[in-house]
């Protein structure tokens, strides 16, 4: 008989699932989380994790299965992104201020830095489940978008896999750390980008202004 694995705090909430459904219950809900669904993808591997740490589970398996997992779903919401995704926003966008034109603005500005945004929204609640339709709605090039989010896949599963498995019924506190500063740490970012957009537009701005002005002094 396996060892018993008591999950810390929040994590004890899928051990239900988990319990019945096993290796099922990872991929099923990483994939579905991956496209959108608000899913406690993240919580399952790391209480699988503390598991396969306990003797329960394969950490081998656990963790092929939420890359796995977590690459198709990412893909699946980018094909909604893709297919559905800019009729949504052309249409209900601006109930939420995402007019066409900041669309096109964020498309833009997504074909430049798009492949940071991929690697990094693994880590951010919110992004994570949104990464895949965003970058179909600004259609990022698939090849792209398919390798820089494999690898964000891998940093996050090997990440959290391995935090849970060695650390076990110690990660509780840490998560509930990361989780109670994370909207602060994320506004921090989400202000550090709009600066630098800022700052860049105005850069290229001023840049055009005086190569424009240039040709005009050489033409007069």
């Amino acid at each position: 008989m396996p060892p018993t694995a008591d999950l810390p705090g929040f994590l004890d909430t899928v051990a239900p699932i988990l319990d019945r459904w096993g290796y099922l219950a990872i991929g099923g809900i990483i994939v579905v989380e991956s496209f959108g669904v608000p899913a406690p993808g993240q919580t399952i591997m790391a209480a699988a994790s503390i598991y396969a740490g306990a003797g329960r589970m394969n950490i081998w398996v656990v963790a092929l299965i939420c890359f796995v997992t977590a690459v198709i779903g990412d893909n699946i919401g980018y094909w909604i992104g893709l297919r559905g995704g800019r009729k949504i926003v052309n249409r209900w966008g601006k109930y939420i201020l995402v007019t066409p034109a900041r669309l096109a603005k964020a498309e833009e500005f997504f074909a430049r830095r798009g492949n940071r945004i991929i690697v990094v929204a693994r880590f951010i609640d919110g992004l994570r489940q949104l990464n895949g339709v965003i970058a179909g709605i600004t259609r990022m090039p698939w090849k792209t978008f398919l390798l820089y989010n494999a690898i964000g896949a891998a940093l996050w599963v090997g990440f959290w896999c391995t935090l849970a498995y060695h650390l076990g019924a110690n990660l509780g506190p840490i998560m509930g750390h990361i989780h109670k500063y994370q909207w602060p740490v994320i506004g921090i970012l989400v202000l550090a980008v709009t600066t630098y957009v800022i700052l860049h537009v105005r850069h290229i701005r001023r840049r055009r202004a005086r190569a424009t002005a240039a040709v005009e002094e050489s033409q007069a």
